[in-house]
């Protein structure tokens, strides 16, 4: 399957090498099927395209296809669909899409240490999982190491606030030198939690890390040198974090909230 493969190249006197440098649609295996993701134009002709930056973030509105792409990229260089480290195997239902099947992902000869992928929508599974592995006696995975849970604050996920919990997973679990492919981080955690997140993605950018991440937060759009890909019902394509419809959006409500709900909620 192609899911589980890649090509690996390396570009020469470049000045910093990133795990994921490459992706590409496979339109060798012939035509594209007329079904979903491919019936995206965003996916459709998403071509070929290089990541240039420590930090790469996908943006646009919901069903366009960033998410869809990202959980490929993921299935691609080897996590599970649902998400959580490479090590943790586990389906509680198989829904990801076939894109993985029609995606070229070319890394790095350098591997990455560390990685993580992050589904906010699944991330309930992953804490259920890593309980269940952590109980069983029979599980040879892990052993005779210390628990899973350890390796995120040795408190279960499941006994914190969901912002609590993901903020365990980037302040713990993320240890450097990794890949992190996060898919709306931003979902459990307020703007100050948003903000600690960029300092924390800064501190794992200086250790040699690599983010890939789909978000509607301008916050975390906002990292310094990031790529930004905006998603449309066209295309992809580069843009400053203050010139997609999200930024945009926020700064007019808050230059003048009275305003825009008093167009928002008018009487017809």
């Amino acid at each position: 399957m192609l899911c589980d493969m890649a090509s690996r190249r390396r570009r020469t006197g470049s000045t910093r090498e990133l795990f994921v440098r490459r992706i590409a649609l496979d339109l060798d295996g012939g035509p594209l099927p007329d079904r979903h993701p491919f019936d995206l134009p965003a996916i459709r002709h998403l071509g070929e395209r290089e990541l240039t930056s420590p930090v790469t973030v996908f943006v646009g509105e919901n069903g366009i296809g960033k998410s869809t792409l990202l959980e490929a990229i993921a299935v691609v260089v080897g996590f599970n669909a649902e998400g959580g480290g490479k090590n943790l195997r586990f389906v509680t239902r198989a829904s990801h899409s076939a894109l993985c099947e029609r995606l070229r992902v070319t890394r790095s000869a350098t591997r990455p240490r560390d990685g993580f992928f992050l589904r906010a929508e699944s991330y309930f599974n992953v804490a259920t999982e890593i309980e269940r592995t952590d109980a069983d006696p029979d599980n040879l995975l892990y052993a005779p190491g210390p628990p899973i849970i350890d390796s995120y604050g040795g408190k279960s996920l499941h006994e914190q606030s969901h912002g609590e919990s993901f903020f365990a997973l980037f302040l713990h679990r993320f240890g450097g030198r990794g890949l992190y492919l996060l898919d709306e981080p931003e979902a459990a955690l307020s703007p100050q939690r948003q903000l600690a997140l960029l300092a924390r993605m800064h501190e794992l950018v200086q250790d040699g890390s690599q983010f890939v991440l789909a978000t509607h937060a301008p916050i975390l759009m906002a990292y310094p040198g990031a790529d930004v890909w905006q998603f449309s019902v066209d295309s992809i394509e580069k843009v400053a974090a203050q010139d997609t419809e999200h930024w945009r959006i926020l700064r007019g409500f808050l230059g003048d909230p009275e305003r825009v709900l008093r167009e928002l909620l008018r009487e017809p």
